[in-house]
């Protein structure tokens, strides 16, 4: 299988998640685009889905799924993402695409959190993909400085701008031994919106496309 053909893989197994009458959460990336697709099919049995991102939201339109807020909706029974990196403990690194922040919001408020990846994904140890940090345009200095006291190596995001507004960082060369330890500290810090680490909140089932065939862990 190419990587695409594992992505796809993978998206169409989380498809058998999804029952009849669900508002469920639907995330960022090219994987979650394999999904998205897939659940057009289904677009009869759902009734609606929150996006994590404005490009997200294009694309469900555009599949003929109903887009509803999470404020109108509250708790999600279940929640579709990608992610760039997932350990054997299901925590992730996430934001490679931007959209960060709200995918942790998504994912904080969903029942189930499927991960969806193809095999390059899994890792021992996370780390090796740089960390995405969402930063307010006024503290990229101050926020860059003390992830560099962190020991990592902090990279303004060229010309990039998330759906919020704000800035991105990514941090090359932590040490993610701790990765809830460490979601903790940099989410702390004054001027930081989130992290891409998921380790406080992991992904409660992994779907990963592999050349022979689909594993679900969990």
């Amino acid at each position: 299988m190419t990587q695409d053909d594992q992505k796809r893989a993978a998206a169409e197994a989380a498809l058998a998640h999804v029952e009849g009458g669900m508002v469920l959460g639907v995330g960022s990336g090219s994987t979650c685009a394999y999904f998205i697709a897939g659940l057009g099919r289904l677009s009869a049995r759902v009734d609606g889905a929150v996006a994590s991102s404005e490009a997200t939201a294009a694309m469900l339109q555009a599949a003929g799924i109903a887009l509803l807020s999470l404020s109108d909706v509250g708790r999600l029974p279940l929640y579709v993402d990608g992610a760039d990196e997932a350990n054997p403990q299901l925590q992730l690194i996430k934001g490679g695409g931007g959209a960060l922040t709200r995918e942790k919001i998504l994912a904080a408020a969903s029942d189930l959190f499927i991960c969806i990846v193809d095999a390059s994904k899994r890792v021992d140890q996370l780390g090796r993909f740089p960390l995405p940090v969402e930063v307010l345009p006024m503290a990229v200095s101050l926020v860059a400085d003390q992830l560099s006291k962190l020991g990592g190596r902090a990279i303004l995001r060229s010309g990039f701008t998330t759906d919020n507004g704000n800035l991105i960082i990514d941090v090359e060369g932590l040490n993610l031994a701790d990765p809830v330890a460490l979601e903790s500290e940099i989410n702390q810090l004054a001027g930081v919106v989130t992290c891409g680490l998921f380790a406080r909140r992991p992904a409660d089932r992994l779907i990963v496309g592999t050349d022979e065939s689909v594993q679900e862990y969990h």
